[in-house]
């Protein structure tokens, strides 16, 4: 049988690889300067500008949406698996504060002085890293270098936080050689810290300092582990089954829940009075017509995307009962969220399906009979998804500890090489870049699943998607020898989860360099939906620009519709069949 991979591997991004990770063997401190010239001659799609002399905006606004606000205080960032890890090595971060990024889940502290840790779950959080903060270097330096000795340098070197009159952001696209879109771009990436970044940015040239703490891959197990030990005690029953059947799914932490929860129908009215007196993202009028027009789909996607706003507005302060009305509501229906178990940044949750109340559906998760999951056994596992290599070891310590596996279903953000921002993506052949193996499979999807649900965007079954190392690991060239294969999804964590889920089917550690036919090997389903949040070669109207914000929820929401449309059929039949 031919080989359904290219033969040709990438030997810039590979060069790129070996060089950080020869270098962070060092027991100290390492320049991040050290890995520019890789970067560079890495062409990484998401730096493409890396040579050119004009700020790539776009790449750093990417990196800077991964990293925290306080980044531009920072001149030193260590790397660790664990509290114990890094306190061996003199930094105590207990008593550091916790800081947060808009673009990634990862346990942040910071000291105060200068020093940010960073907590690393697997290798993907280093290949995800390291590029982020070489991008970002790179491109704060030009951006000083354009500065240096203009007027309008001059005047942000002392300019406090507050003053936002200090920018002229014409002045400022001229002097960066960048358009006023990009001025924009540019602030919405450093968000609160806009101007103080931008004085740092024009008071001194970025040299930061990186270190790898002595690391193995056992710990990587024992985070996972830790993980799990946050969620057991939840899932284990003192009664028999002690272990329930498990649907395992691998999506975030609002869309399934809402679908089945109800909280956010049962208070429609409170939220679009909310959307209304906030306007926030301009959704007022949508929230107006879809009202006039009987909408009601589209009405149910507003009220689930507002509702963590509507939680956190600022009323929340003298009305704190209203996270708590939250979870009592949820409770009542057998639903439990395990906030950052074992401090791990993946947050899970548990639904009882025996315990939910089908009046409380969204209208477009109904099917016949529902009533009989009263007599389930089973529950729903749904994780917050990890970063790449941290879903290999999260559903391999999953598969330890639960009982019977019924279902595994992926849901998750990718590139597109042939669809638009907000379309579906359904594979059945995945090539993974960190074993090497193409996995083929019976995807448990088709377009006809999601389609129905889908009003603004379309869906691509039967595709081929490269699990790649890292955003930043592939460029254009390499990917142009995959899009010739046919290959059009990029993502981060489909391979990882299809190398557990052969570890969970076979009684063998997963091959390497393999084609792996999993399509007769798994006895249950497996179902994988990516949705489109970037087209790299086509324009760059992508994430590197612009969130998907609101614009995501269409393509979000169909997808976990046909998530928990699959599990019910699933176990109706199951029930029906005895």
């Amino acid at each position: 049988m031919d080989r359904q991979i290219p033969s040709t591997t990438s030997d810039e991004i590979d060069l790129y690889i070996r060089t950080y990770y020869s270098l962070l063997r060092s027991s100290g401190d390492v320049l991040v300067r050290a890995f520019e010239e890789a970067h560079i001659h890495s062409k990484s799609s998401l730096h493409a500008a890396a040579d050119d002399p004009a700020p790539d905006v776009a790449a750093f606004a990417y990196s800077a949406a991964r990293l925290p606000a306080c980044m531009y205080r920072i001149d030193r960032v260590v790397l660790g698996q664990s509290h114990e890890h890094f306190e061996s090595a003199g930094y105590p971060i207990r008593t550091w504060t916790s800081v947060r990024t808009r673009g990634r889940r990862r346990p942040l502290r910071y000291d105060g002085e200068g020093t940010l840790a960073a907590f690393v779950s697997s290798t993907s959080d280093i290949d995800d890293l390291v590029p982020i903060l070489t991008a970002y270097q790179i491109v704060w330096n030009k951006m000083h270098a354009f500065l240096i000795g203009t007027a309008l340098g001059d005047r942000l070197q002392t300019a406090s936080d507050d003053d936002d009159d200090t920018v002229d952001a014409e002045a400022l696209a001229q002097i960066l050689g960048i358009t006023r879109d990009d001025v924009h771009t540019l602030r919405s990436a450093l968000d609160s810290g806009w101007l103080p970044a931008l004085r740092e940015i024009a008071s001194h040239p970025l040299d930061l300092r990186l270190r790898l703490l002595n690391g193995s891959y056992s710990q990587y197990q024992r985070t996972a582990q830790r993980w799990w030990s946050g969620i057991e005690p939840v899932y284990v029953r003192p009664e028999p089954p002690k272990r329930q059947p498990v649907y395992f799914v691998s999506s975030n932490t609002h869309s399934l829940i809402n679908l089945v929860g109800g909280y956010a129908r049962a208070h429609q009215r409170a939220i679009v009075d909310f959307a209304r007196r906030t306007n926030r993202e301009n959704l007022a009028p949508v929230f107006d017509e879809a009202i006039r027009a009987g909408n009601q789909p589209l009405i149910d996607n507003l009220s689930y995307y507002l509702l963590r706003a509507f939680l956190h507005e600022r009323s929340i302060e003298s009305d704190p009962s209203r996270l708590e009305d939250v979870q009592r509501f949820e409770a009542e229906v057998g639903i439990r969220t395990i906030d950052v178990p074992g401090q791990v940044d993946v947050n899970a949750q548990i639904i009882q399906l025996s315990r939910l109340l089908p009046e409380r559906f969204d209208p477009r998760i109904q099917l016949p009979g529902l009533e009989a999951l009263r007599e389930s056994d089973a529950l729903i596992l749904n994780i917050d998804y990890p970063l790449g290599m941290a879903a290999y070891h999260h559903l391999s310590r999953v598969g330890q500890g639960i009982g019977e596996v019924r279902g595994i279903y992926i849901m998750g953000k990718a590139a597109t090489l042939n669809g638009r921002i907000g379309d579906v993506m359904v594979p059945t052949v995945v090539h993974d870049e960190h074993s090497a193996n193409t996995y083929l499979f019976r995807n448990a999807f088709a377009a006809a699943d999601v389609q129905p649900y889908l009003k603004t965007a379309t869906v691509l079954d039967s595709q081929k998607a490269l699990t790649v190392r890292g955003a930043f690991l592939q460029n254009r060239d390499y990917m142009s020898v995959f899009y010739r294969e046919g290959y059009t999804i990029l993502e981060m964590e489909a391979g990882p989860y299809l190398s557990a889920i052969y570890e969970l089917c076979d009684p063998r550690r997963h091959p390497n360099d393999e084609i792996v036919h999993l399509t007769t090997m798994a006895p249950f389903d497996v179902g994988i939906l990516h949705y489109a949040s970037d087209t790299p070669y086509s324009r760059r109207q992508s994430l590197l620009s612009k969130s998907l914000s609101y614009f995501g929820v269409d393509s979000t929401y169909a997808c976990a519709i046909a998530i928990c449309r699959k599990i019910f059929a699933h176990e109706l039949s199951r029930l029906q069949q005895g």
